[in-house]
């Protein structure tokens, strides 16, 4: 470091310290290379800046090179983290070449996925080797675009490291990721009503890091890519419409990142719905399609059908078996007037029930039985964004349905999700008890009757029908934490009928 002395000896003579630039750089955090790069930009000839810079130096690492230093703009560096403008910044092969280099030792380095740059031999690779960026920005960009927003991950990641010791733990990186993620980067959970709109635009890591905006699955693909480049083994789970990640250690109790609530810990019971016994553990294969699925849902709900299909098929790449997936593809041919192709994927899957799951999905059964026809198909998967015409017409459109279909379950029960919103729980009983009268062995369907009478301050029935929700629950060794949120409000209101 005698060039630095020499050069702060020199910047001190000719540059005195301003107390306003010097209080500033006081406040700045000595471990955030974000932070102090943009202070360097600001005050580059000053000694603060000098001092700015040194950090950088040691924060970055052995492999950088000071020589290196008048070759490179750093604003483009700066640029890659700390952006305000939701657009890629242009930066140059140098550039990214020294991002590269100075990243060379982060963990995903040594994944078989991170040594190739062809989508085909990443889709053969056991899921253990795969490099979530890398497969996923191949997958869904070019070649130059995904070596962009690897540097720019690459840049984050050493950006966390820069606060953790070379011995952290796994809770002391977790700790550390979460910091930089909700707190010093702001990465927020958009508003419900743009994030159902655009799911697709909130789950692709390129916008999630534009917009530093991102669902459950785009901000749990963010954690993912940062733990994998520190050597942190986060397992993703999936309970229905949701994701979250997972740290697990022989020995100790698991330990949740809710990255909808800012990385906090929830517990695993609170994830168990009343037909979902078990929570899915996804490999990081897995998660790469999930991100289509989101993608092919937009379209879906936009009955872009044909669009849906391509980008269901190109989830299917990475989630070969997942039934979920398979149903909704089958669906899409449905509706896109190929319906002898849609029968033959729901036929392959009507008796396959999940792990997790407590029995096979009605929709599929009865569109099977023909006990509804694909415009019944069409209404229960019709969008409500929460303003009264939306619920208004997908409740028309079930009603005229059901006219035709009495029997259909998916469309009796989202029938009665439309009386709910509207504050009509009289009106939604109704057609959960004719739901029951057709499924009475049906442990949701009791669940909400008893939820319904509950409120309507008949406790007789709402003691009945969880009586009959528990039993079937039991039955499967099921015990779901809303049930248990139930008896507990059933004993507060009306403890002579426990």
């Amino acid at each position: 470091m005698k060039y630095f002395s020499l050069f702060l000896l020199f910047a001190e003579i000719f540059f005195p310290s301003n107390p306003r630039i010097k209080a500033k750089y006081a406040s700045l955090d000595p471990q955030s290379i974000s932070h102090n790069l943009a202070f360097y930009r600001l005050y580059p000839e000053t000694k603060e800046g000098q001092l700015a810079l040194e950090r950088i130096i040691k924060l970055l690492g052995p492999s950088y090179k000071m020589q290196e230093l008048p070759e490179i703009a750093l604003e483009p560096i700066i640029a890659l983290v700390n952006r305000r403008e939701a657009t890629l910044p242009s930066i140059s092969e140098n550039e990214l070449e020294l991002i590269e280099r100075l990243s060379s030792h982060l963990h995903n380095r040594m994944l078989k996925g991170h040594q190739t740059f062809k989508l085909e031999e990443i889709l053969l690779l056991p899921p253990n080797e795969i490099d979530v960026a890398r497969a996923l920005l191949l997958a869904e960009s070019s070649l130059e675009i995904a070596r962009v927003y690897e540097a720019s991950l690459d840049l984050m990641a050493l950006q966390i490291q820069a606060h953790l010791s070379p011995q952290a733990t796994p809770y002391e990186k977790i700790r550390a990721i979460s910091h930089f993620i909700f707190h010093e980067m702001r990465f927020r959970f958009p508003p419900q009503a743009v994030s159902i709109k655009d799911i697709d635009v909130y789950t692709f890591l390129p916008s999630v890091i534009d917009k530093r905006r991102g669902v459950c699955l785009g901000v749990s693909i963010l954690y993912l890519c940062l733990a994998q480049r520190l050597g942190l083994n986060l397992q993703a789970v999936t309970p229905p419409g949701h994701i979250y990640v997972r740290y697990l250690e022989e020995g100790k109790e698991e330990l949740n990142i809710e990255t909808t609530a800012r990385g906090i810990h929830v517990p695993s019971e609170r994830y168990l719905g009343m037909q979902v016994k078990t929570l899915q553990i996804r490999t990081l294969k897995e998660v790469v399609g999930l991100a289509f699925m989101n993608q092919a849902s937009v379209s879906f709900k936009n009955e872009e059908y044909g669009k849906a299909i391509a980008q269901y098929e190109k989830a299917l790449l990475f989630l070969p078996d997942d039934i979920l997936l398979q149903q909704l593809l089958g669906f899409n041919y449905l509706l896109n007037g190929n319906p002898a192709k849609g029968k033959e994927l729901l036929q392959k899957i009507q008796n396959k029930i999940p792990d997790y799951a407590l029995g096979p999905d009605t929709l599929i059964i009865d569109y099977l039985d023909q006990k509804v026809d694909i415009e019944g198909i069409k209404a229960i998967f019709m969008e409500m964004n929460g303003r009264r015409e939306s619920i208004l017409a997908k409740q028309k459109k079930l009603e005229e349905v059901l006219q035709k279909y009495p029997k259909f379950r998916s469309g009796l029960l989202a029938l009665a999700s439309c009386w709910i919103l509207q504050g009509r729980e009289k009106e939604a009983l109704i057609f959960l008890q004719k739901y029951e009268d057709i499924d009475p062995n049906d442990p949701l369907i009791n669940y909400y009757l008893s939820t319904l009478s509950l409120q309507r301050f008949d406790y007789t029935a709402a003691w009945r029908y969880y009586r009959a929700a528990e039993r079937l629950s039991l039955q499967q060794d099921h015990h779901p934490y809303a049930l248990k949120e139930l008896k507990r409000q059933l004993i507060s209101v009306c403890p002579c009928h426990n």
